[in-house]
């Protein structure tokens, strides 16, 4: 190879993770190189893993995964002037076509020329550089470590759920799934204004950490039954992907309640309709995000919400596969975080 490479962690198959060296990209017009500190590890990453596609998103050739990276401007390419070399950002990973109807509306987050690090055919961030639009490197204070400019992308995902439940001040929220996100959406909603939060899941590790970050109540459902709980919300953020868990939960949602679907779990879920018409309640999907950055730093930055909290591991470049599949080793796991440059 000609000029200077780089490690990259490859998806060569299922169940498959290869290190490999490839060419170091260059910068375009309008584009920053960044070198790359830390990458979230998420779910989608080990679905890819595990099963070589999501729904209609099919693995077909090598790739890289991961979309959850944080690191410093290296170098900038013809125009790009927001920036200079050394200045640290958390990289927004997605880049639409800026032309479409969906992005001239400003939900960018629905344009169908969306270009998403670690989606099929796109590459992520399992990798020591990455090339991005100078719009999506978004400066981070000095205070803020590597790790939590990293988790920017999944506290964006609750902000903006938060932001479609008007989970505002006074409202009571119920969040299903103490995962990752919903651990977030438990911060964002807190951060929003909720006077009450609570969340359900069956990991008692992930139901204490709840309890730290501030849920009202923590129940196990493995345990408990849901409706036994004197709890009627306003705002459902349901962050489990379980179908089941999902139409549970939407019957304790009390009248002209709000509920988000934000886990992405199977094709279909059923809902109580005679509840939905009978209460009028407004139940919609979540797709990524649009415009939460700004947003999001100022909360991890005030420290509204604690992001390093959530990180359970650590891993270098070598080291993805163990990453992927943390989760399955160790209950205890929350958030496993890669560090390319280790």
């Amino acid at each position: 190879m000609n000029g200077p490479t780089m490690r990259v962690a490859v998806l060569r198959g299922v169940g498959k993770i290869v290190l490999e060296e490839r060419p170091r990209p260059e910068p375009g017009p309008g584009e920053v190189l960044v070198r790359v500190a830390s990458v979230g590890t998420c779910g989608s990453d080990v679905h890819y893993y595990e099963h070589g596609r999501i729904g209609d998103f099919v693995v077909e050739a090598p790739l890289v995964l991961g979309h959850e990276p944080s690191g410093t401007v290296a170098a900038t390419g013809a125009g790009a002037d927001r920036h200079r070399p050394g200045q640290r950002v958390s990289v927004e990973p997605g880049t639409p076509d800026f032309t479409c109807p969906q992005c001239l509306a400003g939900r960018y987050n629905l344009c169908p020329g969306m270009r998403f690090f670690g989606t099929p055919p796109i590459d992520g961030a399992f990798c020591e550089y990455v090339v991005v639009r100078e719009e999506f490197a978004h400066p981070v204070p000095d205070t803020m470590s590597a790790d939590a400019a990293a988790l920017v992308e999944p506290l964006s995902v609750a902000v903006w759920a938060c932001g479609k439940a008007r989970a505002g001040p006074g409202a009571r929220v119920l969040v299903t799934g103490a995962g990752p996100v919903g651990l977030l959406c438990l911060q964002a909603a807190l951060a929003f204004g909720a006077t009450d939060v609570m969340i359900t899941d069956v990991n008692p590790v992930r139901l204490g950490m709840a309890r730290d970050l501030g849920a009202s109540v923590a129940l196990d459902v493995g345990e408990n039954d849901l409706a036994d709980v004197a709890f009627q919300p306003d705002v459902l953020l349901e962050c489990s992907g379980d179908p089941a868990v999902a139409g549970e939960a939407v019957r304790e949602v009390g009248r002209a309640g709000r509920v988000v679907l934000v886990g992405m779990g199977g094709d279909e879920i059923t809902l109580p309709l005679s509840h939905l018409q009978t209460r009028e309640l407004e139940v919609t999907g979540t797709f990524r995000y649009a415009n939460t950055w700004p947003s999001a730093i100022a909360l991890a930055a005030t420290g509204r919400v604690r992001l390093d909290a959530l990180v359970t591991g650590h891993y270098g470049l070598a080291e993805v596969e163990r990453a992927l599949t943390a989760g399955a080793r160790d209950p205890g796991l929350v958030k496993a975080v890669v560090r390319p440059q280790e």
